[in-house]
């Protein structure tokens, strides 16, 4: 007969796994994803590396699964921003703001999302974050789109380039901020990057009707 778990067990086991996947959050912002090896995990959590194996069958799966973690976090936080705002143009230029200022104001962790060397299977879900960003800033140039704020382009294709951009605009910032060190102040760098969506969307403004 198979065995199964008791409701209290089961609640105990999906307690442990919280807590090492919130210890592995806290070690990727400070150390990045070389600091976060199975041991340095467990000793932050509390438990015995053993117990690691018994959530995760390796690092690799480990990193897949706090990259979600953070990403799904970092997105919702997007879609927070986007719709605190009415207009086509200011939804956008929320899209890249949000994600530059939160980059900045948590640069290792930023840096480990966009490009510290990590397993392939880490590289895969950046392709996922990347498509995911992306999809909301085509949502939202489709729409400026349609009430004709913009002239003719393919939302997807400029969405792509615009995420793109942003991600190499920021590794410079983010790579000379001192690892343990406060996040840049967003002040030069956000407004620029912002100007440049705009621009490169191509927007126009009332002056040019």
């Amino acid at each position: 007969m198979a065995y199964r778990r008791t409701p209290a067990v089961q609640a105990r086991l999906d307690a442990q796994r919280e807590a090492v996947l919130q210890a592995a959050v806290g070690l990727l912002a400070e150390r990045g994803y070389s600091g976060c090896s199975m041991a340095a995990v467990a000793e932050r959590a509390g438990i015995a590396t053993g117990s690691m194996y018994g959530h995760f069958a390796n690092k690799a799966e480990l990193s897949v699964e706090l990259f979600r973690r953070v990403v799904t976090r970092e997105v919702a936080a997007v879609h927070e921003a986007v719709a605190r705002h009415d207009t086509p143009r200011d939804r956008i230029a929320a899209v890249v703001e949000t994600f530059a200022t939160r980059a900045l104001r948590a640069p290792r962790l930023a840096h480990a999302l966009l490009v510290e060397p990590a397993d392939t299977v880490v590289d895969a879900e950046r392709l996922v974050f990347r498509r995911t960003f992306r999809d909301v800033l085509a949502a939202e140039i489709a729409t400026a789109l349609a009430s004709g704020r913009l002239p003719p382009q393919d939302p997807q294709l400029t969405a792509a380039a615009i995420v793109g951009a942003t991600a190499e605009a920021l590794t410079g910032p983010l790579a000379a901020i001192p690892p343990h060190g406060p996040g840049a102040a967003p002040d030069a760098v956000v407004p620029a990057l912002v100007s440049f969506t705009l621009r490169a969307l191509g927007e126009r403004d009332d002056s040019d009707a």
